[in-house]
């Protein structure tokens, strides 16, 4: 079993208040940009106005560089984008309000190529979206989100074009791949009127669904980012201060409570995070994780590692495209940002000195466990709050 817990204390009610990039915003004439798992390959949708089109980014050389992926027609402000690992770049496009085509689109010389994949309907109000890059770099999923079910679709990387894989009861969101091979899947479900809880879907048995956060019976826990290297995930959750989200902490496999660090909390901004450190195995504690600031002034950067007491703030480069970003296993966080005098730009910025170590500060969600016997991930079942271990943090016993 695993315990999934609040705790707070005293020793994370440091908080660092300088904002050092008040009033710095993105470029106004950017949008977001998507990068592979691998960091290889990034996309978005670059122009003005009404001539917008795709726009490949090669991250993994010397020097970043773009690749315009224009076609006879401009794309609409809501096409969605992912990139791929071998370069291409699948399009999501919403035709006649209901129907979704896909497209892989790559460079032939002068021109565009692209490779026509099918379609999905999504009829009524169901909202179809792309999940993140899977971690293969091969296959791409969507959502397709309905009034009481959300069906799970393989749009790129199968034998016949779209197919479902997967159908889970209730409203899901988000999206956060729990492994390395492009299994397992956490997803952000709601059911009925009730609240929203993060669930496991394997997607090798045909979707089986598990449950995967539970703070609290009420509370609503959402996964937002999940490390496999080290185990780290971060989550937000209002069970520590209902009606309020708090972003916590814990530890893939672990049975220890989630933190909620004081340190992460910002009165007159939104804290988000965007990327964690790979490479850091069995180590979620000396991770560092990137976090987008959003303010009335603007939209900076702050680096937090879970054993740190504090949160560092610096001013992203201008241009930047805000909420993207990535960790090198070195530990230097690469921003990417477009200007009109460098329109594929990447910053880099050093993880934060490793903190002094402070009283034990691991810990933990639930667990997707691999049984050695036969190697099948198994999703173990989240203790409720009143059950779990209330101490200082430490290991009951």
């Amino acid at each position: 079993m695993t315990a999934c817990a609040i705790e707070t204390t005293a020793e994370d009610d440091d908080r660092d208040g300088e904002h050092p990039a008040r009033g710095v915003r993105p470029a106004e004439f950017t949008t977001g940009l998507t990068i592979t798992a691998n960091g290889a390959y990034a996309a978005r949708l670059a122009g003005d106005g009404d001539a917008l089109y795709v726009e490949r980014w090669t991250l993994d050389g010397p020097e970043p560089y773009a690749v315009p992926l224009p076609l006879d027609q401009p794309e609409e402000p809501g096409t969605q984008l992912l990139p791929l690992a071998d370069g291409r770049v699948l399009v999501a496009r919403r035709v006649d309000g209901r129907r979704n085509t896909f497209s892989l689109l790559y460079p032939t010389g002068p021109a565009t190529g692209e490779l026509r994949l099918g379609a999905v309907e999504a009829p009524g109000s169901e909202q179809l979206v792309l999940l993140p890059p899977s971690p293969d770099g091969i296959c791409a999923y969507a959502l397709c989100v309905g009034p009481d079910t959300t069906t799970l679709w393989l749009v790129a990387g199968g034998a016949f074009g779209p197919e479902q894989v997967a159908e889970v009861k209730g409203r899901c969101a988000g999206g956060v791949w729990l492994d390395r091979t492009g299994r397992m899947l956490a997803l952000d479900r709601r059911l009925d009127d009730g609240p929203v809880k993060a669930v496991a879907v394997d997607l090798e048995r045909g979707g089986e669904v598990t449950p995967l956060l539970q703070i609290t019976e009420d509370s609503n826990d959402r996964l937002l980012l999940a490390d496999p290297d080290s185990g780290l995930l971060l989550i937000r959750s209002d069970a520590p201060s209902p009606g309020h989200d708090r972003l916590g902490w814990g530890v893939l496999g672990s049975l220890l409570p989630v933190r909620f660090p004081e340190c992460l909390r910002l009165d007159d901004a939104a804290v988000t995070p965007f990327a964690v450190q790979p490479g850091q195995v069995l180590m979620p504690e000396t991770c560092a994780v990137a976090l987008r600031i959003d303010a009335a002034g603007g939209s900076w950067v702050g680096t937090w590692q879970p054993m740190a007491r504090r949160m560092g703030q610096l001013a992203a480069p201008v241009g930047w495209l805000a909420g993207a970003g990535l960790w090198t296993a070195g530990g230097v966080l690469r921003l990417p940002y477009a200007t009109a005098g460098a329109p594929c730009g990447l910053a880099d910025v050093a993880a934060p000195p490793e903190p002094e170590p402070g009283p034990e500060q691991v810990a933990a969600a639930v667990a997707v466990a691999v049984d050695p016997a036969d190697e099948e991930p198994r999703v173990c079942r989240p203790v409720p709050l009143q059950q779990a271990p209330l101490t200082d943090g430490k290991p009951a016993g």
